[in-house]
Order: C-alpha cells, then sequence, then structure tokens
C-alpha cells in the first residue's frame, strides 16, 4: 500500500514538473515584465470579500486571524523543496478524495464553508486544503482562497499557494497542481497576504 502510495505521489510529481516546465517554455521570449505578472497573481482594488467567507470566519475564527506575536506581511514566497511539493500533492489528493462532491443547490443564500465535510462543493475543497497546510507548518500568508469563473461561467473557490518560482493552484477540479496562469479561469477575487480577512481583486492576464 505505501509503496503503490508512493508511486501515485511520484507520478502526480511528475506530471506537475511536465506542466510547470511546459508554462516556463511558452513564457521564454516574453518581456521579463509579463513573464513575472504570468508566474506570479497581482492583486489590484480592494475587494468585499464573498458572504460565505464572512460567515465562514466567524464559524472558524482561527483560520481567520493572523497568527499571535507574528507580523504576517514579514517574509516572502514558500520555496517549494521537493518534500513540500509532495505534501501539497498528498493534500491535495487525499482533500479531493476524502470529500464526496455535492454541488450547492441552493445559491448564495444557502452557500456555506465547511471544513472536511464527508459531502461538499469547491468551497469546501479549498478550505479544507488550506486548513490541512496550516496545521503542517505552511505560512497563512501563502496559502489565499481565491474566486475564479469557470470557462462554463460557474463562479469555483480554488486555493493559491504563493510560491518562489510562481503562484500555485490547488483546484478540485483538476488532480494536478498548477500554475495560476495554466488553467482557463478567469480570476476575480483573492484573500490578501496582508490580512486574510481582506481581499483583493486580480488584474487579468494580458491587462
Amino acid at each position: 500500500m505505501r509503496r503503490r502510495t508512493m508511486f501515485v505521489f511520484v507520478a502526480a510529481l511528475v506530471a506537475f514538473v511536465g506542466v510547470h516546465r511546459d508554462a516556463q517554455a511558452g513564457l521564454l521570449g516574453m518581456p521579463l515584465g509579463l513573464r513575472g505578472a504570468l508566474e506570479k497573481i497581482r492583486f489590484e482594488e480592494p475587494a468585499i470579500a464573498p458572504m460565505a467567507f464572512t460567515m465562514f470566519c466567524v464559524r472558524y475564527s482561527e483560520e481567520c486571524q493572523p497568527p499571535r506575536h507574528r507580523i504576517i506581511f514579514r517574509g516572502g514566497s514558500t520555496r517549494i523543496t521537493k518534500e513540500r511539493m509532495l505534501e501539497l500533492i498528498k493534500v491535495n489528493a487525499e482533500v479531493n478524495r476524502s470529500i464526496a462532491p455535492s454541488p450547492n443547490q441552493r445559491g448564495l443564500a444557502g452557500e456555506e464553508w465547511v471544513i472536511s465535510p464527508t459531502r461538499g462543493d469547491c468551497n469546501d475543497y479549498a478550505v479544507t486544503k488550506r486548513h490541512e497546510l496550516l496545521a503542517r507548518g505552511w505560512p497563512m500568508r501563502n496559502l489565499l482562497l481565491s474566486e475564479v469563473v469557470t470557462s462554463w461561467g460557474e463562479h469555483h473557490l480554488v486555493l493559491v499557494v504563493r510560491a518562489r518560482g510562481g503562484d500555485l493552484v490547488l483546484d478540485n477540479l483538476n488532480a494536478q497542481i498548477r500554475p495560476w496562469s495554466k488553467p482557463n479561469y478567469r480570476w476575480v477575487r483573492i484573500q490578501t497576504p496582508q490580512n486574510p480577512s481582506y481581499w483583493a481583486s486580480v488584474a487579468q492576464i494580458g491587462a
């Protein structure tokens, strides 16, 4: 069983490296400024946090408060070592497997963000992955919830990991961990590294 699990992790890591290499290759020849914009999300104007997030913070206050006696905006993006990459792959795979997909049929009024439910939608996957990585010591400033719109027009929540080589996306719609510019999403708003309770709009690629 352990050998099979390690095989899955290694296969996922190889897939990620391939995707990341393709993305990097696609950036060659571009001006450095544009390359940086594609690798890192650019924050624009302050944005109102989703109402469901506000309710989430009432229910899970410890998930929305910077750690005491620490200044959250100090320090940069996380350096992704092989061990950290395997940890991301493990958390992404385990959470995707542990929550049975159950779309919210009640609209915005019935939307809830719940950590580790047995059944849930994209919001539950994203907050659970963030919770699991926080428990493993990942910096809160580099684990940012983000609202996007899919190519078929559905609002969707993902977790963005701010890494030195470029921002990465953990997504329940894809088993792979991808650079943020790879998915065909329109980015709407994202938590800010300075304070998890504050959100900002996202500059679109090419804008």
